[in-house]
């Protein structure tokens, strides 16, 4: 199959280094509550995945949607699956036909590993700690040539968020049976053309050596603007992988706060507005660019104004938020989120709340208002190889933080 993440790519995968994996942690409170988080070894998902998933594991579990989180750990080493970035490939009949029928796949096995995680439950006690692993950095204020030297003067520039939020889960005897676990960097060790979870599933694998009885559960942080610099070898997608295991084992180690048998969520889907849309004159002329993928995505709008008769003017972008116990939150957030969104909510929202990025669905960059300003990648460019209309408007960082807010104080208890 063709791997996703990079347009470079001129060929479909030639082998493996490691399993991909989606995996399952279902909770239950004391009041008949539950919750389940799926975490997926992949760069991403669209809303046309996630919806039937969803309504699936719904109708068959009695879930409410703002129950369920799908979390990609942005691994550029996977396969393409649905539509997720669109206008980056150029697949012929085979290959689509291999998308396809893998994604038809997937969301069988993901609605089947959730089955195997419903019959496995059993008591169980929550805690949750934060550790530290330092490898991500600012790709924006940092050239990838000069990182080690800016490591070794310690001069790298840039917002990072390091944190390694850790929630752990022990059976009646006190034995870890899964740990799920978070960090905001890029999973962009590697680009080669072998099907790999790069340094999450070197993570992964590193915590289910030591814990042989437990699930470890990797879910993506806001790291959109931060990469694991240098990169480009697999010994350092290993190193990468070790250091978190073992910010995860330094988290498990000391004392954690204990979470009380208690659920709540909340989901919402919001208008989030381009900064405009384009003509239809505007879309023939760009079908003509020398600049293929430009030429891609206007191919692929022009196809939107033909079956519908118009294109959205906003995207429906997915919100979520749960409480476990008395007052650790964890926020969801769809697309590609810059570290700002996390700094920012943990300041106003505390120390207590996890930012997760790349959940539910991943249409797109999400810069907050500052990198929209910067420009580049990150700010806008990037919108061309997700098939998405125009940057986003100014708005974009207050609308998603108001209504982070608003579903923040649906869940957490007057």
């Amino acid at each position: 199959m063709w791997m996703s993440g990079y347009g470079g790519r001129t060929k479909p995968a030639e082998g493996k280094q490691t399993e991909l994996w989606a995996k399952a942690l279902v909770l239950e409170d004391a009041a008949g509550a539950k919750a389940v988080l799926v975490t997926l070894d992949l760069v991403g998902i669209s809303r046309g995945i996630a919806a039937p998933v969803c309504k699936q594991l719904q109708d068959k579990h009695g879930l409410a949607r703002a129950s369920i989180i799908l979390s990609c750990s942005h691994n550029h080493c996977g396969p393409v699956v649905g539509d997720n970035l669109r206008a980056m490939y150029f697949l012929d009949a085979e290959q689509k036909k291999l998308v396809d029928e893998y994604t038809m796949f997937l969301q069988a096995k993901i609605a089947d590993v959730v089955d195997q995680a419903m019959k496995n439950s059993r008591p169980a006690a929550l805690a949750w700690s934060i550790g530290r692993a330092g490898f991500a950095v600012n790709r924006r204020n940092n050239k990838e040539a000069e990182v080690p030297t800016l490591i070794d003067k310690g001069e790298l520039k840039g917002p990072v968020d390091h944190d390694v939020p850790v929630l752990a889960v022990r059976d009646a005897q006190g034995k870890l049976i899964a740990v799920a676990f978070g960090y905001a960097c890029h999973a962009t060790v590697m680009d080669y053309l072998k099907w790999s979870g790069d340094y999450p599933g070197f993570a992964q694998i590193e915590l289910e050596k030591a814990h042989p009885d437990a699930v470890a559960l990797f879910w993506a942080g806001c790291g959109a603007d931060q990469n694991p610099l240098p990169r480009r070898k697999v010994e350092l997608a290993q190193k990468y992988g070790r250091q978190l295991a073992s910010a995860v084992e330094e988290a498990l180690s000391k004392p954690m706060t204990a979470v009380a048998a208690e659920l709540s969520g909340s989901y919402r889907e919001i208008d989030l507005p381009y900064h405009e849309l384009p003509s239809r004159e505007k879309l023939v002329m760009a079908t003509m660019s020398k600049n293929k993928y430009e030429a891609n995505r206007a191919k692929l709008l022009l196809k939107q104004l033909e079956t519908k008769g118009s294109l959205r003017g906003d995207y429906p972008y997915p919100i979520q938020a749960w409480r476990l116990g008395k007052d650790l939150t964890w926020v969801a957030l769809g697309g590609e989120v810059v570290v700002d969104y996390a700094l920012r909510l943990k300041r106003e929202l505390g120390p207590q709340t996890w930012v997760m990025g790349y959940a539910n669905d991943v249409m797109a960059y999400i810069p907050s208002l500052r990198v929209l300003k910067e420009g580049g990648y990150e700010g806008g460019g990037a919108m061309l190889y997700y098939g998405l209309h125009s940057i986003w408007g100014t708005r974009v960082e207050e609308l998603i933080v108001e209504h982070v807010r608003e579903a923040v104080k649906v869940v957490r208890p007057k």
